[in-house]
């Protein structure tokens, strides 16, 4: 009889390349794949962990010089709207949710590439074409969901969506950005928050907060904001106090980053 022993995810490393958020900065991130019947549980226990989801990959930063990059999220029960965001729900109450399966359609592709034409001309997804947008979509090993907002069946916003066992989790996110004076991108989060109190989750996780990057201070705005530090969440009670992220000591060498990373079954 031949016995299968359950193996533990590899780690790898990405080579050092320019970084998105800091001038000067090189960033280089610490990945492992995600996939087989394993793939949901890797996937909670990861992101628990400071870690995102791309396809069928889990990553988090692990620059050799650097530690700004932390993962966010909304700790729903400690978060109450903002006079500004409360504001931003009344503005786009008319707009219609949507959730359906991970399936990318023309139409989402055609607003995708608007908001990036936009917003993100030089980054690093500017010449996705239609076959990478529905890779990034539909290739998904987990629970996902792409949630879309209309106005009069015309699509204005769509958020790429995975179900955690502890939250959701906003993978990608795009809008129309002829519309800025709905503020689309707070909207998503907004209604977010309140999908998760409505299948009473309590987290919902942001993707990366950068102290010190335009691109990624919009985060701090919402109360309830936790990052992860050291190995533990933490609320977001002073955002100026985050200078050491920038030391070149402030990041631990990649085999001890490693040996403390949890696996689903407790093992390390």
């Amino acid at each position: 009889m031949r016995h299968t022993l359950p193996i533990a995810p590899q780690f790898y490393v990405t080579a050092p390349q320019p970084c998105p958020y800091l001038a000067g900065r090189m960033e280089r991130k610490l990945f492992t794949a995600l996939q087989g019947d394993n793939a949901p549980k890797l996937n909670d226990s990861l992101s628990k962990q400071g870690f995102r989801r791309s396809q069928n990959v889990l990553y988090r930063p692990s620059c050799a010089e650097c530690s700004a990059c932390m993962s966010a999220r909304i700790n729903v029960a400690a978060f109450t709207p903002s006079r500004s965001q409360r504001r931003v729900m009344a503005r786009a109450h008319h707009l219609h949710r949507r959730a359906t399966s991970p399936w990318a359609t023309e139409e989402q592709y055609d607003l995708f590439r608007a908001y990036l034409d936009s917003r993100h001309a030089t980054g690093g997804m500017a010449d996705m074409d239609m076959f990478e947008f529905a890779a990034m979509i539909e290739e998904t090993p987990i629970r996902s969901r792409v949630i879309e907002y209309t106005d009069a069946g015309v699509l204005q916003a769509v958020c790429l969506t995975d179900i955690l066992d502890d939250g959701l989790s906003l993978v990608y996110s795009f809008f129309d950005p002829a519309l800025e004076r709905l503020s689309l991108g707070t909207h998503v989060i907004l209604d977010h928050v309140r999908i998760a109190q409505e299948m009473d989750l309590p987290y919902v996780y942001l993707g990366y907060w950068v102290p010190g990057s335009p691109k990624m201070g919009y985060k701090a705005k919402f109360a309830g904001l936790e990052v992860f530090r050291h190995g533990t969440w933490s609320p977001l009670t002073a955002p100026d106090s985050f200078d050491t992220a920038l030391h070149p000591l402030s990041s631990e060498p990649i085999a001890e980053q490693v040996a403390k990373i949890n696996l689903p079954d407790g093992r390390s």
